[in-house]
This record gives structure tokens, sequence and C-alpha cells, in this order.
């Protein structure tokens, strides 16, 4: 995977913009992507709430107010679209357009304005759809994926690159509104009688639930903040289903508004939370998952994802990102593979046990390692955190990126905890916080080497030698050596219990 990454060089930022339009039964929606990519990043986000899903189950049609709000929005989105020079244009047309009798009119005015084809998508497809942006943005994912709208809940099987077949539900948030007549009494009783039936659930014990869609954001969103957590990050965000099941209960039984933290709830989301409080805690009460995984990824990026030829789908969305970041940030992007090398000879020579997933995210370090060089000194280790803690990767857990964050953390201000939180360290085990802190010392020992210049890594081994860590300064390199090479040195070999040497002449 890294060597057709790290063959690609200034190809991996070709490509022309892309976007998508999501018609969904609760608002309407604009994402533009840079491009088509295995790693898609947006460029431009934006939504309009024009509730088009409302009443449509009991009056079978899309309300005019509604209607004039969604056709408003696609005509501005249009303009933006045509202003930044989108290349190609889709457009996903769901529940509300799908189920109402004056669908086929609105999707007509709605081709008409974005000047492109509109696909209605079918529940299966929806879910298919849903299925493959959690394939995109999960590394090796396992479970039941949950596609919950204003208008109807997907469900779809998922299990490594298999998609099962999709099932709907009129069960999204404002068609419960309409089918109970607001009463969340009658929107239970609903809710589990369909629910009760579906043979996807009954494989989803011991499973991951990956929930996609605003509504369970929204819910994700206030447990996050309620508890304090130190990463505002939705994609990864994983809830123990237990403690997922404690909190819906509690935003059906208490005043929305009186929730602690509800201020960081949009005011037109805040009465579909109820709703969504009541299907979620039926799939976890019949299904029984082990974890709840909030995902930023969903129908768009499935699209996307489906767009993309097979042999781009195969390759790792955060080895992706973090090479796009490489190309366009570092002194030398190809230093960055360079470390990836000599990282790898030094952890094999080491003896230090590294899992595939261990091994992976030091790839990943790697490439990250020099994206803040353009910082003041003094601030390098902070903003280096912060942009890849909080970045737009997918393909990696909160862990991972806070491993990704602490290890370039310690790469620019050496192993010193003073200044960090000691609410990202919580994030990682101790095995990982380890890791972070052995190879941010190796990269010390890289950068100090090399000056973050290719041509050197590869001839200055770094490798445990009869039981000591050697570094080779071989020829015209020897003038290398110094002080600060060996104390560096030092430092790495006692975090890995070794002595040091310099081989140098």
């Amino acid at each position: 995977m890294s060597e057709v990454l790290r063959d690609a060089g200034h190809g991996l930022l070709s490509g022309m913009s892309v976007a998508v339009i999501d018609i969904g039964s609760n608002s309407v929606r604009l994402v533009v992507y840079e491009r088509l990519s295995r790693s898609p990043t947006p460029i431009f986000n934006e939504k309009a709430s024009c509730g088009l899903g409302r009443e449509v189950l009991t009056t079978g049609r899309l309300n005019p107010d509604a209607v004039e709000k969604a056709l408003a929005a696609l005509r501005r989105f249009r303009v933006l679209c045509d202003r930044m020079g989108v290349g190609k244009v889709y457009v996903l047309a769901t529940a509300a357009a799908r189920d109402a009798a004056n669908g086929p009119d609105f999707v007509a005015a709605c081709t008409e304005i974005c000047r492109t084809e509109v696909e209605v998508l079918s529940g299966k497809r929806e879910a298919q759809l849903s299925a493959l942006g959690i394939l995109s943005g999960v590394h090796h994912a396992n479970g039941v994926v949950g596609d919950l709208g204003g208008g109807s809940l997907e469900l779809a099987d998922l299990q490594g690159q298999r998609i099962g077949s999709g099932v709907t539900f009129p069960l999204g948030g404002l068609a419960l509104q309409d089918t109970s007549g607001r009463s969340l009494k009658k929107a239970d009783k609903i809710v589990k009688d369909l629910l009760t039936k579906d043979p996807h659930l009954e494989h989803l014990k011991g499973r991951t639930f990956y929930a996609v869609g605003g509504t369970w954001r929204a819910l994700a969103r206030l447990h996050m903040f309620q508890r304090g957590y130190p990463l505002h990050v939705m994609h990864g965000y994983i809830i123990p289903a237990r403690e997922a099941l404690e909190f819906c209960r509690l935003v059906r039984q208490v005043p929305i508004d009186t929730l602690s933290r509800i201020d960081t709830v949009s005011d037109v989301r805040r009465p579909l939370l109820p709703y969504g409080a009541v299907v979620l805690e039926h799939l976890i009460r019949i299904g029984k998952p082990t974890n709840v995984f909030i995902s930023a990824q969903g129908v768009r990026e499935g699209l996307l994802y489906e767009l993309l030829e097979v042999e781009e789908r195969q390759h790792d969305p955060l080895i992706t990102a973090a090479a796009e970041l490489n190309e366009v940030r570092a002194r030398s992007p190809a230093h960055g593979w360079e470390l990836i090398d000599w990282t790898d000879q030094f952890m094999k020579s080491s003896g230090i046990d590294e899992s595939v997933e261990e091994k992976r995210l030091r790839h990943a370090a790697c490439l990250l390692s020099d994206i803040s060089w353009r910082a003041h000194p003094d601030y390098r280790g902070e903003q280096s955190l912060n942009l890849i803690a909080h970045a737009s990767f997918i393909g990696v857990d909160h862990p991972g990126r806070a491993f990704l964050a602490l290890a370039i953390y310690y790469r620019h201000m050496g192993l010193i905890d003073e200044d960090l939180s000691p609410r990202i360290r919580e994030l990682v085990s101790a095995r990982l916080l380890d890791r972070a802190r052995i190879l941010g010392a190796a990269m010390r020992v890289a950068y100090i080497l090399s000056a973050a210049m290719p041509g050197t890594l590869p001839l200055t081994p770094l490798s445990v030698e009869r039981g000591k860590l050697a570094l080779q300064l071989r020829g015209e390199l020897a003038p290398l050596s110094g002080d600060r090479i060996a104390n560096r040195l030092r430092t790495l070999a006692r975090l890995i219990g070794r002595e040091s040497t310099v081989l140098a002449g």
C-alpha cells in the first residue's frame, strides 16, 4: 500500500473537485470535495433545514413551504458550485422525495435547477450507500450500519468488504413526530413493533452498531460535551452500548431544554433528539451490540467510494490522507517515506513487539512528522498536536488519533509532558503512549541527522546490534556526529532499555 502512494508523487493532488447535494427529509446539504479520492477532503459544507419530510406520511405530499425552501437552497448551491468551478455535481434525494405523491414534480424542478440528474434513492440503495460510507471510513468494520434521517431508518449488515441486503423503516425523526402525533409514548410503540421483527438485529449481538445521521451525531455531541471528552471529533467517537442506552433514556425522559450542555445542539435539531433516542434505545435493546460507533461518513461518502476504481478502494484512507498532507506541507515529502523505512529497520532490530495496526499508525506518523515546520519552533509541538488530533482523517479511531498527535508532539518538544493536556494522554493505552514516546524520540534523532532532507537516512541506519542501539555514520557522513546526536540517541536508547553508540569513521 505505501509503495503505491509513495510512487504517486504529485499525482496525489491531481483531479477536479466534486460536489454531492443530498436532498434529505430534514435538510438539504451541499458538500464540495477537493477531488475524488480514497480520503475525500471537504472544502465547502453547507446545509439548509427545510423539513421536506414533515407530514409526508400523513398527508402524502411535500409541504409547499418546505419545497420552496429546498428549491431556494438548490439555486444557491448551483451558483456556488459554478463559482467554485466544481467539475462534477451529484444529486441524491431520499425518503421524502421518493414517498410523496408530488415527489416526481419536485424532483423535476430539482433537476432543472441543478442541471444534472437527480438520483432518487430506494430504501435498499440508501442502506447500501450508507454501508459503503462506513466501509470507506472505518478500518476493518464489522457490525450493522444504521442511517437515521428525517424520514426513514436504513439498516445494513457489514462485515469486511461484504455488505448485506439493506432494509428501510419509516422511523426518521420527522416521520415519527408525524405518525405518533408528537407523542413519545406512541413513538416508542411504533419503533418497538417495527424493529422487533427485523432479522438484521439478530446478528448484531457482540458487534458494533455504526450510527449514521445528523440526529445521532447531535446526540453523540451532547454526550461528548456532558462527559467533558477531550477530543471534539465526531467520526470514530465510541459509546459503550450500556452507556448509550442509559443516555437515551435520559434524553427521552427529561425536558430537552433542561439537559446539560444542550446549547451544543442547534435549535432546529433539538426537537428530534428524543425520537432519535427512542430509535437508538430499541436498536440497542434488541440487537445487543457492544458499542455504538458514531460516523461522520454516510451516503455522500459511500457514493464517492463507489465511484473510485476498484484498485483505489483498496488503499488505506489514513495513509492516503497522511501522504497528502506530507505532499503539501512537509519540507521534503520524500523524507517522510525514508523515515518509514528507517524506523522499520529500527523497530525490527529492537525486538519491540509491534502489531499490524501499530505499524500502520507509525507509518502514518512518519508522513505527518514535518507538517508544522513553518510554525514558530516553540509552538510546533502544540500546533502539530492540535492539527493532527482534529484533522478530518478517516480510517482511524480516537486512540489512534491521539497516538499520532502525541508522537509528533514528542518529536518537536522532546519527552516533556508538563505542557501537554493529560486528557489527550488518557485516550491512549500505556502501551500506545510508550510507543508514541519511542517514535517521537527516534524522529528527534532522524531530523537532527537529516535536516529534513532526503538522501541521508538511507545512509545512516539505526539498529540494535550486539545489545546496543547503534547509529552508523560512515565515510563522508562521519562529521555529523556530535553531542546533540549522542544525547538524543542516548534518550532513545534509555526508552528501550539499551545503551547507545555512534559508529562513526
